[in-house]
């Protein structure tokens, strides 16, 4: 499959020199994806082996093949990156609870049922799945600008078209544009840790993933909030109606805002790259790439099976949680569709707060499987809590509980990203997100029209137990996830030959590079 050569790399630069090295079991099994007998390091020189370099590492009786010390930049452009893309996630995100936290008031107002409105939320869990391959493949083969530039785009006209559907015989329309929105999200859900990766650097990357993350969760938390206070609960249909219309207005307007600025200031990638990781990344010739190989090698990756397993089952809970939120507020707290938002707010803020505090954690530690299952597990722990204080009728204790709640439950979800990037390197990080939230959507489809069905026969607790059992299940697996953290061993090896270059110990790369010169001596 041709590749674009602006993504993969300068090859322009690279010579194909240098005779074939093997390839050994223990560096194929740290980057199988780079498993051809030489790679090209682009502008840094002839063709190197990184194979045998790994090898090295295995065996410890072979330290001369050493992988090139590429040079790396930090730009501080990369936070414009980050956070204009946060901010169309933030868009985005916030369209898909608009209509879920004011339920009953959608309901009256279309003359549907509680199913309907639903499906108006489950409408950007089910579109995920079946586009994501397409959309992964174009991320490969485009870029990220041009994945979230249509991302953007379909997000500005989804907007659009709800304005024309405040009408209570427009659902169609709504449901239709609502579509559209569910579309962007495709585009723009997977791409913070493929956004982490191309810009910023090893120390900063975790952190990053978050902050593209905390895009969704802010939007997520707007929605909570937002529209309870711009559509009342009236009883006037034309004045609901009118508040409605208000706030499609709104979305609308800020979609086109954002798009705009996403045409005109987004960029593809710096010009050099932030990490040894990410340049190694970027030498893999067009020719030795494949797509279809990738998901392939993803898919028999069995650390990452059960990630994607774990992940969907958390992140499932979660949207199930907010998209039933209201009618389990409503259920035990009737006419309290304000706080319900208020509580969904406070569930996204303390996520919020989690999902920065993870990330810097990570940076610091690397403690990737550790901190994840910590996470997970304190997210049944949540759950539990939570589903046994619902009805006891004290708002201010459920306010704490939901709070206690969303703070693991959403700080998990950029541990998920970045662990799976760790799992998986040197493979796209949109790839293996993507995979992540397709896990994501099915589950969460599944446990909603579940859970909604429970919630009407037997209640909500049994509805939340219902989440719990779950939980339990996937704090299980994750503790059966084997910590293969590939991204760091490829950074560590670059880092220990450039070491070994300043003290005078590097005999590999002048060595392939040059092979009739012979090593230099010890210092």
């Amino acid at each position: 499959m041709p590749q674009n050569k602006k993504l993969k790399g300068n090859h322009e630069n690279s010579e194909p020199g240098g005779e074939g090295w093997p390839w050994s079991k223990a560096a194929q099994n740290l980057a199988p994806s780079l498993a051809s007998p030489q790679w090209s390091p682009g502008p840094l020189g002839r063709a190197i082996s990184i194979g045998s370099r790994l090898d090295a590492e295995a065996s410890q009786s072979d330290r001369s093949e050493l992988v090139p010390n590429a040079k790396t930049k930090l730009y501080h452009r990369r936070w414009i990156m980050l956070f204009l893309f946060s901010a169309v996630s933030a868009s985005n995100s916030f369209m898909w609870l608009q209509y879920g936290i004011i339920s009953n008031i959608f309901m009256r107002f279309y003359d549907i049922d509680s199913l309907a409105i639903d499906w108006l939320s489950m409408i950007y869990l089910l579109t995920y799945v079946p586009l994501i391959l397409p959309v992964l493949w174009l991320l490969d083969n485009r870029g990220i600008r041009d994945v979230v530039l249509v991302g953007a785009a379909f997000n500005c006209i989804g907007a659009w078209i709800k304005i024309g559907s405040a009408d209570p015989n427009m659902f169609p329309v709504t449901f239709f544009g609502q579509f559209v929105c569910s579309v962007a999200t495709v585009f723009v859900l997977g791409i913070p840790s493929y956004l982490a990766s191309v810009w910023f650097g090893e120390k900063e990357v975790s952190t990053a993933c978050s902050i593209g993350v905390l895009g969704n969760q802010l939007g997520i938390a707007i929605g909570f909030l937002v529209p309870p206070i711009l559509v009342p609960n009236v009883e006037d249909i034309d004045e609901l109606a009118h508040h409605i219309q208000v706030m499609f207005y709104i979305t609308a307007g800020v979609a086109t805002l954002l798009f705009i600025l996403v045409v005109f200031v987004f960029q593809e990638r710096p010009e050099l790259p932030p990490t040894q990781a990410q340049a190694t990344a970027r030498s893999i010739p067009p020719e030795q790439y494949s797509y279809t190989a990738s998901i392939l090698r993803l898919l028999r990756n069995r650390a990452f099976i059960l990630l994607i397993i774990t992940y969907g089952l958390n992140v499932g809970c979660f949207y199930a949680v907010g998209t039933l939120l209201n009618r389990m507020i409503i259920e035990h707290y009737p006419g309290e569709e304000v706080n319900a938002g208020r509580i969904g707010l406070t569930i996204v803020i303390a996520g919020m707060v989690g999902s920065l505090i993870c990330g810097i954690w990570l940076d610091k530690t690397k403690t990737y499987k550790q901190t994840t299952l910590a996470v997970y597990f304190m997210s049944l722990v949540g759950m539990i809590v939570y589903a046994a204080t619902l009805s006891l009728g004290y708002l201010w204790v459920v306010f704490i509980t939901a709070g206690a709640l969303g703070f693991f439950m959403t700080g998990y979800l950029p541990l998920g990203f970045e662990f799976a990037v760790e799992l998986t390197y040197p493979e796209s990080e949109g790839t293996s997100s993507g995979l992540l939230n397709c896990s994501a959507q099915v589950f969460g489809i599944i446990f909603t029209i579940c859970q909604g069905k429970i919630i009407d026969r037997f209640g909500t607790l049994a509805g939340n137990i219902f989440l719990c059992v779950f939980l339990l299940i996937g704090t299980i697996m994750t503790g059966l996830i084997k910590s293969d953290l590939r991204r760091q061993k490829a950074n560590q090896l670059v880092e220990e030959a450039a070491a070994r270059r300043k003290l005078g110990e590097d005999y590999g790369a002048t060595a392939l590079i040059c092979k009739a010169q012979t090593p230099p001596s010890q210092a």
